[in-house]
């Protein structure tokens, strides 16, 4: 019986692979990566003929079969495109399934582009919570902040450069001004880590195009956060009416978020019902 290894590689620069990595690499009978061809250059620059077969979002129903037999004959290794397997990639569900089959799994530690972009950021580390990829549709994604705007751990998100902009806009009208670290190209020539106020992180982002790959470090909430202005509240209020939600499931939502009181929230939503009522045809 395989052992299944979960190597972490570089997310940038090559050298950032540990001995006992390259060693398993050697080893293993097969590599299963999220892109081969990626994989393919890490493998060349370090001389490792290891048999190589894809396994990503979209093969991983027809591949999953293939590497567990191959776990029966012998060990296999796993590896994401940068960094650690088995975040945001369907790494988890091979984990699950060679796990529930009795197989071994290892972890093999290395490069994790969020730790980095953490440690780097000057935010507290002790607590933090990470959520991966923002999501795409804004009224998702403020639903999301809303969600967490009270919780006092730094936050982490990955997020696109064409959707950058957009989540700094959401990101200050929802948590407020705070401190954020935005990394990108960590470990690479061009490494980048802005710091300061979200604020100033939108003018920053709107005089220079973004590129490459994000990841974002927030400041978590403090004690001392401001209320929710009504502008901030109303726009709320619309986005959960629009999904159909009573007032009475509104304002227990927004409550702790907006730090304005049940009472006043349930009013406000009646009035918004009632002026969007009035002005239908």
């Amino acid at each position: 019986m395989g052992n299944l290894y979960l190597v972490a590689t570089p997310i940038g620069n090559l050298e950032d692979i540990s001995a006992r990595a390259l060693r398993i690499l050697r080893e293993v009978r097969l590599i299963a990566a999220e892109d081969t061809r990626h994989t393919r250059k890490l493998l060349a620059h370090y001389d490792i003929h290891t048999r190589l077969t894809s396994y990503h979002h979209h093969s991983q129903a027809n591949k999953l079969a293939q590497i567990l037999s191959e776990l029966t004959e012998g060990d296999v290794a796993l590896v994401s495109d940068a960094g650690t397997p088995a975040l945001n990639d369907p790494g988890y569900e091979l984990v699950r399934a060679a796990l529930e089959r009795g197989f071994p799994v290892s972890t093999i530690p290395g490069p994790c582009a969020p730790i980095a972009a953490l440690v780097v950021s000057g935010l507290p580390t002790d607590q933090f919570s990470y959520y991966g990829y923002l999501p795409h549709k804004a009224s998702e994604r403020r639903r999301l902040l809303r969600d967490i705007v009270a919780h006092p751990q730094t936050l982490i998100f990955l997020e696109t450069p064409h959707r950058l902009r957009a989540a700094l806009q959401d990101l200050q009208d929802v948590l407020g001004d705070r401190q954020i670290a935005i990394a990108r190209e960590l470990t690479k020539l061009h490494e980048e880590v802005f710091r300061g106020p979200i604020s100033a992180a939108q003018a920053h982002f709107t005089a220079k195009d973004p590129l490459g790959e994000f990841t974002l470090v927030i400041a978590g909430s403090t004690a001392k956060s401001e209320p929710w202005s009504e502008d901030q509240l109303r726009q709320a209020l619309l986005e959960l009416l629009a999904e159909g939600k009573s007032s009475s499931q509104i304002a227990a939502s927004l409550v702790t978020p907006s730090g304005w009181p049940r009472r006043m929230i349930y009013q406000m939503t009646n009035e918004l019902k009632r002026t969007t009522e009035d002005g239908k045809p």
